[in-house]
């Protein structure tokens, strides 16, 4: 099955361009951009430029804006899961699961690992989502098409995300505090796949341009063409808590590789696997670090999604970024996030800043 291919109207049309932006589905995912794609869009549509580096992919929201806006968009991320999203919902452009596809994913393998189901039974999920997990992986692992593998991990993913509370995977065992009765707590993680299906599958579509998705260190990134934009979103530290993505989604992290060359920490009462480094993580070294980060991208439009709960702070970053571009713009929003916090956390009212570069 393939999508209807290339869709020119929707970049001839700013409103059709956002509009299948916004089909793009939410992650409960931490600092999410989804709902700031208008906010977004608005600020950078006049901006000139056919080639976009989104450097600190995520959920893929902003790769999937970029990529209805007409452009050629490469996507990276320091972590695996979030490029093989990219890499399904940019990357592709024409691929699909079939029935045929669905059928061979859900088929009974006698031959299947299982160590899902060994490793998280009583963490996370039920003893049958855990089964169905292992089939799952196992079955798609047999894929011979890299775009079909991509989808239907994808669908995993969120699967995953819609069923555990809060959308993180810090809290484990006895979760009733957290059921306030939503059918996607209810429902089995085979259900929840395949309705995410459909939902992947309408996403593609093809905007002419061949798209990119990599995973690793934003710092070791080789690009071998000019690159227009960069559109940075880099887990910055804020002022209380952490932003650590392993701690939070480690099982994605895991489950998109089956764990191979993971190290989990068993001691952990949730199997966590070894945190992911990056200096934006580190007071000390954040700084050093977005100065890095311009410099390796001067001759590119230097567009920054930051916030005032992080550190440094905002006087800091522009001093920064001024060594590098002689026009700096700041557009102001005020924001709450919802995931990855609970909601009613002071921190988690933000005001959100859109900082381009030129």
């Amino acid at each position: 099955m393939t999508s209807s291919g290339l869709q020119p109207e929707l970049f001839e049309n700013a409103n059709a361009a956002l509009e299948q932006a916004l089909d793009y589905p939410k992650f409960r995912y931490m600092g999410s951009k989804h709902k700031l794609l208008p906010w977004i869009y608005n600020n950078l549509s006049d901006l000139k430029f056919d080639t976009v580096l989104d450097g600190f992919s995520g959920s893929g929201a902003v790769s999937y804006l970029f990529k209805a806006m007409g452009k050629k968009v490469i996507s990276n991320d320091f972590l695996n899961f979030p490029a093989i999203i990219t890499k399904a919902t940019c990357e592709n452009s024409d691929t699909t699961l079939d029935e045929k596809d669905v059928d061979h994913i859900l088929k009974n393998n006698p031959g299947k690992d299982n160590f899902i189901k060994q490793t998280f039974e009583g963490i996370f999920f039920t003893k049958e989502d855990l089964e169905f997990l292992d089939l799952a992986y196992w079955n798609i692992s047999k894929l011979n098409n890299e775009y079909k593998k991509a989808l239907a991990l994808t669908c995993l993913f969120r699967s995953c995300l819609k069923k555990q509370p809060r959308g993180v995977f810090t809290v484990s065992g006895d979760l009733s505090n957290y059921n306030d009765g939503r059918r996607d707590l209810k429902i089995s993680l085979k259900t929840h796949f395949l309705e995410q299906i459909k939902i992947f599958n309408s996403l593609v579509f093809s905007n002419g341009k061949n798209h990119f998705s990599v995973s690793g260190d934003i710092f070791e990134i080789n690009i071998n063409e000019k690159i227009d934009l960069v559109y940075f979103d880099p887990p910055y530290v804020p002022n209380s808590d952490d932003n650590c993505y392993t701690k939070r989604y480690h099982f994605l992290e895991g489950l998109s590789k089956y764990w191979k060359d993971e190290e989990i920490l068993y001691d952990t009462k949730v199997k966590k696997i070894k945190k992911k480094y990056t200096p934006f993580s580190y007071r000390s070294q954040a700084i050093e670090a977005f100065d890095n980060l311009f410099y390796k991208f001067k001759n590119s439009i230097i567009v920054l999604s930051y916030s005032d709960n992080g550190f440094p702070d905002l006087e800091i970053i522009q001093e920064i970024l001024s060594k590098y571009k002689s026009e700096i713009n700041v557009i102001k929003k005020p924001h709450r996030y919802h995931f990855g916090n609970h909601a009613a956390v002071k921190r988690s009212e933000v005001e959100e800043y859109l900082i381009i570069g030129k």
